[in-house]
């Protein structure tokens, strides 16, 4: 591989990290962990995730086997998924704040032989894997051969009998180890509500993610450099961090810049103080910092402010660039698209030399194919609102294990979302298909939570919705009806409230519970949310 090949020499995600480390870029600094306070070069980061691949191949794992872990945003977290590509194994990465029935179920469904916990997340952790031990010990003699429980490898926290050190994992191998050689090899899974409903493991193959790597590199001006300082504030274990912002670095040799969490004022100073070039965010990031006087003193060094993961009030984005002078670049896509489909720095409109929609959300990247559909898969005129279909090498491979609901024979997708395209080429969301509700920029489907809300004895039904809210982009609101008249409704949204906390990740969970004498029904017998929906605006505007 040559020093400059960039995401197109590789065949393993992987492989961009040791390209770095072989080049004269080798010994300049790749990852500064504001959490930790430490840093990786380049050189130093290829040699971590050499030992971590050896440890971890050194525990029997083989390759396409699955590694699960909930870190936190911290060089943990880089090193050990990158050691689990390069030893040809399947990363997981879980939301280290998921509720303990959540990480149960990705471990039992993905069939995890190893999980990985740090500090925040090992308590949660302990538990679902013994849940996991709990279920199987009922299980056939078939179903425990294939889904054993797995080892759990601990970073910064004491250890418990039968635990493995993830600083020891480096010194437990000896062997090289040599990455299978295949593009199409899967690489990631990553849970999402999608648009089943229920969460399944979207499968991203190497193929995918460097596709998407490259699409994204092939922008003119580019969207990173080597010589830019990145802010990792989104979470990795999204797939906007995981590949949008980790794998751009990789690709560019760009420095990143973790933040674990975000606060208004810390991460502005940590945008300062590090000369951070490139600030990929999300909605509520643009809310909390509109406004604020010192922000151009803050953005000296931003050259490019991208916000994605959900829609972005104009309004906000005209407030910021305005007293910055940086333009808010926006985009869309998905997690089973590796995720970026379009952007405005691809938009038709501002080629032409005309202005963009403050709306849109800008024109397919190079190498992606857009088409805008009726029902029956026929192109919808210019103006006029259709499906988005997609296709591209970025494509998922269909959702975990057999691959269901993938690309169709000819390479296109069905992605659930309403768009019109305007005569420019770019695209203006106008809706969901489904019922999808987008929660800072993560996937939240209602019947998930309506099921739980209806565990409740106390509940006779529930329906879920999304509404607008200015600092996650949608908030959950659950309507429920009492089984009976022991409660009052005090008592009864306090009890869907705890019940929630307990059983849903926070972002899942309902901002309000409102307790009615009944839901409206369609003639079907549905649930007719349009009419909830009309009636949380007007509660939000304060009619009757």
């Amino acid at each position: 591989m040559s020093k400059e090949a960039g995401s197109r020499g590789a065949v393993n995600v992987s492989d961009l990290l040791r390209d770095r480390a072989r080049s004269d870029a080798a010994d300049r600094v790749a990852l500064v962990d504001g959490t930790a306070g430490d840093t990786r070069t380049w050189r130093e980061l290829d040699a971590e995730v050499d030992g971590l691949a050896r440890g971890l191949s050194s525990l029997g794992l083989v390759a396409g086997q699955r590694v699960a872990f909930a870190l936190s945003n911290a060089t943990p977290f880089v090193s050990t998924y990158l050691a689990v590509l390069r030893a040809g194994l399947v990363a997981v990465p879980m939301n280290p704040r998921s509720a303990t029935g959540e990480l149960v179920r990705m471990v039992a469904d993905s069939g995890a032989r190893v999980v990985v916990a740090d500090a925040e997340t090992i308590g949660s952790v302990r538990t679902a894997v013994a849940g996991v031990q709990d279920a199987l010990e009922g299980a056939g003699d078939e179903l425990r051969a294939r889904n054993p429980v797995p080892a759990l490898v601990v970073h910064g926290a004491q250890l418990q009998s039968g635990e493995i050190d993830w600083r020891d994992l480096a010194t437990r191998g000896h062997s090289q180890v040599v990455s299978p050689h295949d593009r199409e090899r899967l690489a990631v899974l990553l849970y999402t509500s999608g648009t089943s409903g229920r969460p399944r493991g979207v499968m991203l193959s190497h193929r995918a993610l460097l596709a998407n790597v490259e699409q994204v590199a092939a922008l003119d001006p580019p969207v990173m450099a080597a010589h830019d300082v990145v802010l990792g504030l989104l979470p990795l274990f999204h797939v906007y961090g995981l590949n949008a912002i980790l794998g751009q670095v990789l690709n560019t040799g760009a420095r990143l810049v973790l933040v674990e969490r975000f606060d208004a004022e810390q991460t502005l100073q940590a945008v300062a103080d590090h000369g951070v070039t490139n600030l990929p965010v999300a909605p509520p990031v643009i809310a909390a910092w509109a406004g604020r006087a010192d922000l151009p003193e803050r953005f000296a060094s931003v050259r490019l402010l991208v916000c994605g993961a959900a829609p972005l009030d104009p309004d906000l984005a005209a407030l910021v660039s305005g007293a910055t002078g940086v333009q808010v670049e926006q985009g869309y896509g998905l997690t089973e698209t590796a995720p970026v489909v379009s952007s405005t720095m691809a938009s038709g409109a501002r080629a032409a030399g005309a202005e963009p929609d403050p709306d849109g959300v800008g024109g397919p990247l190079p190498g992606i194919e857009v088409a805008v559909v009726d029902p029956g898969g026929d192109p919808v005129s210019d103006g006029d609102p259709g499906e988005i279909r997609v296709r591209g090498d970025n494509l998922f491979s269909g959702y975990w294990p057999d691959g269901a609901d993938g690309p169709d024979p000819d390479g296109w997708w069905s992605t659930g979302d309403l768009a019109v395209r305007d005569p420019y080429g770019d695209l203006l969301l106008v809706d969901r298909l489904r019922e999808l509700v987008i929660v800072s920029g993560f996937n939240v489907y209602p019947t998930e939570i309506e099921t739980v809300v209806s565990e409740l004895d106390e509940v006779g039904e529930a329906a879920v919705i999304g509404v607008p809210d200015e600092q996650t982009g949608e908030t959950v609101v659950a309507y429920v009806v009492a089984a009976g008249d022991s409660l009052r409704d005090a008592e009864l949204v306090e009890r869907v409230r705890s019940h929630c906390e307990a059983r849903l990740a926070r972002f899942k969970q309902p901002s309000r519970v409102v307790v009615v004498a009944g839901l409206p029904h369609s003639a079907t017998g549905k649930v007719a949310k349009g009419r909830l929906r009309a009636q949380a605006r007007r509660d939000a505007l304060g009619l009757a």
